[in-house]
């Protein structure tokens, strides 16, 4: 059986998923991706569960792809053909990467560490992004020849534009978790001591909130950001509506005229 590389944990309804490589930097590998994806899954399955925290074990977050990983390290063997690395990308880390745009319930990351190259940007992914002081983010691609992957070509010019993302990618420099949140790539940093209690706290706020909304939420700031104004005033018409019939709206609604703590069931 392979070694779990994926800690599971359950708090409630938060479902903590801990990159579990330390003596590696959690670096990936083929293995650790799918153990990574399958938690996914069985989060995305399980009703009591409305809410995934992501975080790295030791002290990094994920140093990315593990060069060392027989799926993509060069052959010893010149006259051996090159790993197609796309290969890699199609099998493991798209379904990875699309898996957790659509998670049924909102993520978080809260960034121990150093978060490079394809753990930077499947960090990035996530809804709500904390950094620990000391950690950083790296767009590690181009030392090494390649270009941003696990969606890093589509976050960062979204999210802080195509002059800064193009700077970030093609010079591959670390950037601090200050700067990453002053920049808009996170969302927020706190001292190193804090991190843990301070991504709990934001994770059960989330799963005490109304999932469905807060996941349509993000589905319709991602569709927004190719729709011209009034294709996306219409999404939001389209979206209120079946929100309106739901029953966390319902009884939100009713908790709030009446003064009382909503119970919110919807997922």
């Amino acid at each position: 059986m392979s070694e779990h590389l994926i800690q599971i944990e359950q708090h409630g309804g938060v479902r903590v998923l801990r990159l579990n490589r330390p003596e590696a930097l959690n670096a990936f590998t083929a293995v650790m991706l799918g153990q990574l994806r399958h938690a996914l899954e069985a989060a995305a399955d399980d009703g009591p569960t409305r809410c995934v925290l992501i975080t790295g074990a030791g002290r990094a977050f994920s140093a990315g792809q593990d060069l060392a990983d027989p799926h993509v390290a060069p052959s010893s063997d010149p006259a051996a053909a090159p790993k197609d690395i796309g290969h890699m990308l199609d099998h493991y880390y798209i379904p990875l990467a699309l898996r957790l745009r659509s998670m049924p319930v909102p993520v978080v990351a809260a960034v121990n560490g150093v978060a490079a190259g394809a753990g930077a940007n499947m960090a990035l992914s996530c809804d709500i992004v904390l950094a620990a002081e000391t950690a950083s983010f790296i767009q590690a691609f181009s030392r090494i020849g390649l270009l941003p992957d696990c969606g890093g070509t589509w976050l960062l010019p979204r999210l802080v534009g195509r002059a800064k993302a193009l700077e970030l990618a093609l010079l591959g420099d670390k950037l601090k978790a200050a700067d990453a949140a002053a920049l808009g790539l996170i969302s927020r940093v706190v001292p190193d001591a804090e991190l843990a209690d301070a991504a709990m706290a934001v994770a059960q706020k989330l799963a005490g909130m109304p999932t469905r909304a807060l996941v349509e939420t993000r589905r319709a700031m991602d569709e927004a950001l190719r729709l011209d104004f009034e294709p996306a005033l219409k999404q939001e018409a389209v979206l209120q509506s079946q929100l309106g019939f739901a029953h966390d709206y319902l009884e939100g609604a009713a908790a709030f005229l009446d003064k009382r703590k909503p119970e919110f069931k919807d997922r």
